[in-house]
């Protein structure tokens, strides 16, 4: 099966906690194997992720890569190919049938401030998801959720220690510990 990676470029500690654990979190529930950070190393971020994919279960890492340049040379070498997510790119809906058909490894690439024209350059796809500014969190989303066909909603997480069971009205969770 295809394996999907998130590269988070320039992550910055203090500013960007928040949303760089949104995107963690966001490729976790939607299907990614891993995020791969970059920019400041934010090992307490890193930890935060590795306790909920253990209290909640699933097979996902977070890893910290300090110069990811080299990363999109090596992910090709590895025949695996590379998507940026951009409001620059082409249409969502016109390109996740073509990116989908391929059997090979997917890294996704969402920016941090400012995104590097060697990114464009090298990407394989410049996706768009809207031509509007958005957050990174909505563009990961759906473009998983496009790239899955939805059926990353209905994934069961191994191992995890608590599980939510659906509900209309309550709050309802159970735990394994």
């Amino acid at each position: 099966m295809t394996k999907i990676k998130v590269l988070r470029l320039d992550h910055r500690r203090r500013r960007d906690a928040r949303i760089t654990t949104h995107v963690c979190l966001t490729g976790r529930a939607f299907g990614a194997s891993e995020v791969i950070l970059s920019g400041d190393k934010d090992t307490k971020l890193m930890e935060n992720v590795a306790d909920v994919t253990e209290r909640w279960g699933g097979d996902f890492t977070v890893s910290y890569r300090k110069n990811w340049d080299n990363l999109l040379d090596e992910w090709k070498k590895k025949d695996g190919q590379v998507v940026h997510l951009t409001m620059y790119g082409e249409q969502v809906q016109d390109v996740v049938d073509d990116i989908r058909s391929s059997d090979k490894d997917k890294l996704v690439v969402v920016g941090g401030s400012r995104v590097p024209g060697k990114v464009y350059r090298e990407a394989d796809w410049n996706v768009s998801v809207t031509t509007q500014p958005h957050s990174e969190v909505s563009a990961l989303a759906i473009f998983l959720h496009l790239y899955f066909q939805g059926k990353e909603l209905g994934k069961e997480f191994e191992g995890g220690k608590l599980k939510v069971v659906p509900s209309s009205h309550e709050k309802k969770i159970i735990s394994s510990s």
